[in-house]
């Protein structure tokens, strides 16, 4: 880990078409879940009709799967750049907690797709989105067990995944707080689950 922490953005360019459809899908799929929404109400969400929508996805399966696989992939490769650009153990984690409360409070949609949703996205891209998702979780313990070095890898892990959980609350919990205000919240919570792993 050298130099200094730069943020990875986790949005794709607004000039895209595709992702103007994605991100569509996401508010829809979030509001009236996967098997509720037709590609007619994506289509119109974007201004045009559902059967337009198969010049860029071969149907709702496959634009869910790039979805989440594409979000995957962004969180993972954000956090490896993180990790390796920061002097030390100490920022890696601060902008690691960075970066996953940005995410939290700018995609509120897309966790509440992703917990409620991920079943319905076909093999192969299925096991890519976990293997991803544990690769990001693995650039977390590695940093926490540089921090606490007598801690197992188990109990880092769960400790990874509760403060997931703890971030991840946003689509339940952002609603009445300033952004500031919210991100500074979650990271004192966040800090304090994360110390208790000594316990």
């Amino acid at each position: 880990m050298q130099g200094v922490t730069t943020a990875q953005p986790l949005t794709r360019g607004r000039g895209s078409r595709r992702a103007e459809i994605l991100e569509a899908a996401a508010a829809l799929f979030a509001a009236r879940g996967f098997h509720g929404t037709s590609i007619e109400d994506i289509g119109g969400a974007v201004g045009t009709s559902g059967p337009a929508l198969y010049r860029h996805f071969s149907g709702k399966e496959a634009l869910l799967a790039e979805m989440l696989l594409d979000v995957s992939e962004r969180l993972h490769t954000s956090a490896a750049n993180r990790v390796t650009k920061a002097p030390d153990a100490e920022h890696a984690l601060d902008a690691l907690l960075t970066g996953q409360i940005e995410f939290a409070l700018s995609h509120p949609a897309l966790i509440t797709v992703h917990d409620r949703e991920l079943g319905n996205v076909p093999e192969p891209a299925r096991r890519q989105i976990r293997r991803l998702q544990r690769l990001y979780v693995e650039e977390w313990v590695t940093v926490l067990s540089e921090l606490y070095p007598g801690c197992p890898p188990p109990r880092l892990r769960a400790v990874t995944h509760a403060v997931f959980g703890l971030l991840n609350s946003t689509p339940h919990s952002a609603g009445e707080l300033e952004p500031e205000a919210m991100a500074e919240l979650l990271r004192r919570m966040a800090r304090a689950a994360l110390a208790s792993v000594q316990s």
